[in-house]
């Protein structure tokens, strides 16, 4: 099936012949950009619609898609699940957050090449960001894929989410267990577990979960802690 198809039946995204042709564009720089740079070890064409796109857009189901949305993507890496929310959604404002320099202008080549008006990018850690004036307490919904385990991640995600808003961390078969270790990080920090959401892709054997937070009231002044601290000492 193609993107287009699969988005709609999965998902209720609809997906038109242009941004059919980005998502193209996307995966041909992927494969370019990769024989320089550690971006991804699923290059094939089939296993990058399946385990990166539709897992991307499977963050519909942890939270309304909105126009007007503020959404940051911490530790995007090579732009999961941000890139391909922004070509899905023109009418949402994606931050792509990565501390790598090679990953950001890879990420910087992409928003170019796709003509993507909806997209930048930030180059920071999560632990710097979270103090920064313009991102602190900014977002609506702040996303995360394979960070780090959930009581470090919230650290890193809840400081940058508004009050309401809502943070939504994607993870494997460790979602529960990892839920059950965040307690005492999400009442520090101000957040509320919303739910566990299972999302199961094409072809792909294991489930994968949202695991979505709310933010119910502003995260105290020293969180996030200094660079490291959080995954050396999680809350």
């Amino acid at each position: 099936m193609s993107i287009a198809a699969e988005a709609a039946d999965l998902f209720g995204i609809t997906l038109d012949a242009r941004q059919v042709a980005q998502f193209d564009q996307y995966t041909q720089a992927l494969v370019e950009w990769n024989e320089r740079v550690n971006l991804t070890a699923i290059l094939e064409p089939d296993a990058v619609r399946v385990r990166h796109y539709l897992d991307s857009l499977s963050i519909v189901k942890g939270t309304p898609i909105k126009a007007g949305m503020r959404l940051i993507d911490v530790g995007t890496g090579a732009g999961f699940p941000g890139l391909p929310l922004a070509i899905a959604f023109p009418e949402v404002h994606v931050t792509l957050m990565e501390a790598t320099g090679k990953k950001v202008a890879f990420l910087d080549h992409v928003i170019q090449t796709l003509s993507l008006q909806n997209a930048r990018t930030l180059n920071a850690r999560a632990e710097e960001a979270g103090h920064i004036s313009h991102h602190r307490a900014r977002y609506d919904a702040v996303l995360a894929r394979a960070v780090a385990r959930l009581p470090a991640l919230l650290e890193y995600l809840l400081p940058l989410a508004k009050v309401g808003g809502r943070c939504i961390a994607m993870k494997g078969t460790t979602a529960e267990e990892e839920t059950a270790d965040s307690k005492n990080a999400l009442q520090i920090l101000g957040g509320r577990l919303v739910k566990i959401e299972a999302v199961q892709l094409p072809d792909v054997p294991e489930a994968h979960y949202l695991v979505v937070v709310e933010k119910t009231e502003a995260t105290p002044a020293p969180y996030p802690r200094k660079p490291g601290m959080p995954t050396k000492k999680p809350l």
